[in-house]
């Protein structure tokens, strides 16, 4: 199964007012592994940044001069996606932005991320998991034990990475060990060896005479309370071997034909 953790950083919050992305990252996980592979490119918007972006994620203007626009590469990244699901956190906002560049080529029909590949959003599934709780990137960072102190601001791979691992961790556990680590603890349990003790003398202890008599008045005593049936001398008689006289009274063992 082939997925793609992908995050967007824009000038602004609203495609339809003009806003556009800047930044795209993307991070590919195979069968449950990040498999190294990744997209990511810095997008000149040929517009201005609006300051509330800009205290986001820390972009301007200036530092999108000379990157290539987003028709410049939009093929290397649909190609990129084509075929796999898109794992994005809060992805209205970052496939709104997507459909609108891509509308924006004038291509005929005009591609749209949900003709080339499905989505999956975390926010979606993070509140399905934790409801009435906080579901932003850094608090599922936190509730998972992920490493999140190189957010200082947003940055589109950064997030796709963070989010790569979150996603993981929300959905498998121990299912995303690696192949490797799971062989090297399969051959760790084969092994293990079972427990053999040593062979040591069986110490019996006999009672003495006292001890004897002691136990012959309580099974005395049980046998008075139970009208005669006291268990242990029950069982004590039915172990006692047969007499020789006794065998010989009953007569001669009947033939097998």
């Amino acid at each position: 199964m082939r997925q793609i953790v992908l995050d967007t950083e824009t000038t602004g919050l609203e495609p339809e007012l003009g806003h556009r992305i800047i930044e795209i990252g993307c991070i590919e996980v195979v069968n449950r592994r990040i498999s190294g592979r990744r997209f990511h490119r810095y997008v000149n918007p040929e517009r201005e940044v609006d300051d509330g972006a800009l205290a986001v994620h820390g972009i301007s203007r200036a530092d999108l001069e000379g990157k290539p626009r987003f028709a410049d590469i939009a093929q290397e990244l649909v190609e990129f996606i084509s075929d796999a699901e898109l794992v994005i956190h809060n992805a209205a906002f970052d496939v709104g932005f997507l459909d609108t560049e891509l509308k924006c080529l004038r291509r005929e029909p005009p591609a749209t991320v949900s003709s080339v590949c499905r989505v999956l959003d975390t926010l979606a599934l993070a509140r399905e998991m934790h409801p009435g709780q906080r579901n932003g990137l850094d608090a599922l960072c936190k509730r998972y034990g992920i490493d999140n102190s190189r957010r200082e601001l947003h940055g589109a791979l950064l997030d796709a990475q963070l989010l790569a691992e979150v996603y993981l961790a929300m959905t498998g556990g121990q299912a995303t060990l690696a192949l490797g680590e799971a062989d090297a603890r399969r051959r760790d349990a084969q092994s293990v060896r079972a427990l053999v003790r040593p062979a040591v003398p069986l110490l019996v202890i006999r009672v003495g005479a006292e001890e004897e008599r002691a136990h012959e008045i309580m099974l005395d005593a049980i046998a008075r309370a139970s009208g005669g049936a006291c268990v242990w001398r029950m069982l004590d008689s039915a172990s006692e071997p047969v007499s020789a006289a006794s065998a010989a009274s009953a007569g001669p063992a009947p033939s097998v034909a």
